[in-house]
């Protein structure tokens, strides 16, 4: 049964890995069951955060705004991880935010992990709830800072070695670390020609369109191109 592993949490924009952006990120490694160090940081997603994200999170636009950059310190987190096993809850919702961002940056990433919410599947009763702060209340874990990245992952590492002692021996199979698959294709940035498009049409219906000011991959220059269309029309002289 492993004591060696890093625990990992982030924090995102969106549910879709496809669409959303990684706000925040952190993880904990441990040795022998204790951590050892960590690493913690917010990042700039370049999208304005919605009322609800920041709400859900505790972390504001200006918070985000002036977050570290998102490249260097996906990068480094990747580093961090090294060859470890992952452990996290839901830990394949996370890893498909960390797979989008490395197959976008020609990079190969490639981990085992040990999901806490199927253990608890597995283990808990049908009846419990199995998110993270219905199981911190259930394994009496202190909750702290709900949805901030480092508090979660530290919650997860104290649930998941509760799990250990408690169901470890009778069924130690649950606990090897498997495989995290998630398909992800490579994302390609808007091209010249779609941002003046997009700069023109909101210069012809003198409109804001807050999208501009954010890093837009093609795919969705292209959604958001349709959608304004279909909400103003097309330019005229375009036609």
């Amino acid at each position: 049964m492993i004591e060696d592993y890093v625990a990992i949490d982030l924090e995102m924009t969106g549910l879709n890995a496809k669409t959303d952006r990684i706000l925040e990120v952190a993880a904990v490694r441990i040795r022998k069951g204790k951590e050892t160090t960590f690493f913690s940081a917010i990042v700039n997603p370049k999208v304005q955060l919605s009322e609800d994200i920041t709400e859900l999170t505790g972390i504001t636009r200006q918070e985000a705004e002036n977050g570290a950059d998102l490249d260097e310190t996906l990068s480094a987190f990747l580093e961090f991880l090294g060859e470890d096993i992952l452990v996290g809850q839901n830990v394949i919702f996370d890893y498909s935010f960390l797979k989008q961002w490395a197959v976008n940056h020609k990079r190969t990433i490639e981990k085992k992990a040990v999901d806490t919410l199927k253990l608890a599947r597995i283990f808990l009763p049908k009846e419990q709830k199995k998110n993270l702060e219905s199981l911190c209340a259930y394994f009496e874990v202190e909750r702290v800072n709900a949805h901030r990245a480092l508090e979660d992952v530290r919650e997860t590492v104290q649930i998941f070695e509760k799990m250990k002692a408690l169901y470890g021996e009778k069924q130690p199979d649950a606990f090897e670390p498997k495989p995290l698959i998630y398909k992800a294709k490579k994302q390609t940035p808007a091209t010249s020609q779609q941002l003046r498009y997009l700069n023109r049409f909101a210069a012809y219906h003198r409109i804001e369109v807050p999208e501009l000011a954010q890093a837009l991959t093609r795919s969705e220059a292209s959604r958001l191109t349709d959608r304004l269309i279909a909400e103003y029309g097309k330019i005229k002289e375009a036609e």
